[in-house]
């Protein structure tokens, strides 16, 4: 289900890092100081990474 406006500007921030998914490997990361950043995690050759 893919994320809202509305769903990542209600995003608080919490003790602990944490994730709301959009699917397809893309997530947004909620850190505990209130920043928020895009994440992408992939496969390449069996390897997990992540941008």
């Amino acid at each position: 289900m893919a994320l809202t406006d509305a769903k990542i500007r209600a995003a608080k921030p919490t003790d602990k890092a944490y994730k709301l998914t959009d699917g397809a490997g893309m997530f947004l990361l909620v850190h505990p100081n209130g920043s928020r950043y895009w994440r992408l995690r992939y496969r390449i050759l069996g390897k997990e990474k992540t941008l």
